[in-house]
């Protein structure tokens, strides 16, 4: 590995301590090298709060060696006013010689504008080291900004024989049938406080009741989003309890509460692009789709899922409803104690 992939791997590494509190924004960590010492670091901890080329550049207490120094980050650094001032403007009243960048920012506000500014001001400026890594872990940014919808996490639980439910009457309705055991819910409830968004159909919250909210885990519950075209789901739901902001997408007129937000959409048209394209202008950077069968294969029938996580626990219910049927390229397994975690990209 060379001098500039190590600092960029340790960019990275600062990088995902922002996971879960950005969002909107992307996962940046900068350090900043002087001779071969890091003399400073530091990372975007929350959205709305300094960046991480801010954090490096005042963690640096010796601040006359940033004139002989390169600062490293993994995410092009902005050009533009937001809610903080450009990166690249105080690059170049630091007078920072040399920026390595893991890759180009894909937003329209930035998109290569930030080199173009340091370069004017006689920065030395290399993009490209780690470039692919620096991709993947903004994934959810990237696709944000070039598909101009959410990233989309399918979900499932499913037996070693591949099925996701028994056949339930509806006297077994109210409480999910579980195939996993701690462990894994904890690992989805982690999962949920680092995306955006989740979102049901109308038998999976008539069956299983769930809460979608962050309970295992510590983090924020997200943005919980529910289909019921006929506005037939029973208000005692825990969807409905209006503790979270909650979306129901439907077919039909009906008066929002607080938390508690209900968006018609065309039924006759394909109804999950309609509800992407809604996340898109409300900023929703991901989501999870946790179920159920039609749902999910809704997704995949349309090419509208990015990663899928199937938790295979080790309960065989040799009858039932059966998991959905994909193609996918296996990224990543996770062994729990009595089940195991799939997670597959959509490549």
């Amino acid at each position: 590995m060379s001098p500039e992939e190590k600092y960029m791997q340790r960019c990275l590494e600062l990088a995902r301590l922002g996971r879960g509190n950005v969002a909107p924004n992307p996962m940046v960590g900068s350090v900043i090298v002087h001779n071969g010492r890091i003399i400073g670091e530091g990372y975007h901890r929350k959205c709305g709060e300094a960046h991480a080329e801010v954090n490096a550049v005042n963690a640096v207490k010796e601040t006359e060696l940033l004139a002989e120094s390169t600062l490293y980050v993994n995410l092009e650094p902005c050009a533009h006013y937001g809610k903080t001032p450009p990166c690249s403007k105080l690059i170049i009243d630091k007078k920072i010689p040399k920026v390595v960048i893991g890759t180009v920012d894909p937003f329209a506000k930035v998109a290569g504008k930030g080199i173009a500014m340091m370069e004017a001001a006689g920065v030395e400026v290399k993009v490209g080291v780690f470039e692919k890594e620096s991709q993947d872990l903004n994934r959810r940014f990237f696709t944000f900004h070039k598909h101009k919808r959410p990233y989309v996490v399918l979900k499932w639980a499913q037996t070693p024989d591949g099925f996701i439910d028994i056949d339930r009457d509806p006297a077994d309705f109210g409480q999910p049938t579980w195939i996993t055991a701690e462990l894994s819910r904890i690992s989805v409830h982690r999962l949920r406080a680092e995306e955006e968004a989740i979102l049901v159909g109308t038998a999976t919250a008539q069956k299983d009741n769930p809460s979608l909210t962050v309970r295992d885990w510590e983090g924020k519950s997200p943005l919980r989003i529910v289909i019921d075209r006929e506005l037939k789901l029973n208000p005692q739901l825990h969807l409905f309890d209006q503790t979270v902001p909650t979306i129901v997408f439907t077919g039909k007129e009906m008066v929002s509460k607080k938390n508690l937000e209900y968006v018609k959409v065309d039924f006759s048209e394909p109804v999950m692009k309609q509800i992407l394209d809604e996340l898109y202008q409300r900023d929703v950077q991901s989501i999870i789709i946790e179920g159920g069968k039609q749902t999910l294969e809704n997704c995949i029938d349309q090419n509208l899922w990015d990663e899928a996580r199937v938790y295979v626990g080790d309960r065989f219910f040799h009858a039932g409803i059966k998991a959905p049927h994909f193609k996918g390229k296996l990224y990543f397994e996770e062994v729990f104690n009595e089940s195991r975690l799939l997670v597959y990209r959509n490549i």
